[in-house]
């Protein structure tokens, strides 16, 4: 079975996104390098950025978001970004009444029925847990083996935390990847496990 990592960019203040969901500044990193990072040219960043974030997206099997996330993005026209095989969606709604997508989206309802679904798709590829509410609530529940943070030098004062409303406490280990790239600096932090 594959890693579960918690992963998204945020500002130096632990934001994901304003209060209106605009992530403004925070995905710069992501267009202002030289260096492809997919196949659309869109995406070009540092070399040091694409040789740590290329491989772990070519690892990603399963994205898991909560449904505002999907509704925010039109669930990306019905086709799982990047390469990703599934994108399990977090809801208690049914999926739109208009939907069509290629079968590669699941709506499963609660955090844990997610993950275990989108473990169960994902087979020893990662799953990849977005940050906010749903991250959050993975990392609260014990579920996440991993947090990985692209951290951008801007403060946005207010907005969509990167660990979302969850109010629980949570222990790291040191980071075991730090990476300074281009206005962007990555960061890897294994979850302790409790002791039993």
């Amino acid at each position: 079975m594959g890693k579960v990592v918690m992963y998204g960019t945020v500002s130096v203040d632990g934001f994901v996104a304003d209060d209106d969901d605009s992530p403004g500044p925070l995905f710069d990193w992501l267009v202002s390098g030289d260096v492809p990072l997919d196949e659309s040219g869109v995406l070009k960043v540092s070399r040091v950025s694409y040789d740590y974030v290329r491989p772990y997206w070519d690892g990603i099997g399963v994205t898991v978001a909560g449904r505002h996330v999907f509704d925010l993005t039109d669930g990306w026209d019905g086709k799982p970004p990047s390469g990703i095989d599934h994108i399990v969606v977090v809801t208690h709604r049914p999926p739109p009444t208009d939907w069509i997508s290629e079968g590669s989206f699941h709506f499963v309802d609660g955090v844990e029925a997610a993950i275990a679904r989108a473990q169960e798709l994902a087979g020893d590829r990662t799953v990849e847990v977005a940050a906010g509410d749903v991250g959050g609530q993975a990392l609260a529940a014990g579920l996440v083996d991993e947090v990985r943070m692209d951290v951008v030098p801007v403060v946005l004062g207010s907005g969509k935390r990167f660990f979302g409303s969850v109010q629980a406490q949570q222990m790291l280990e040191d980071p075991d990847v730090v990476i300074q790239g281009d206005r962007v600096l990555h960061l890897r932090y294994p979850v302790r496990r409790q002791s039993s």
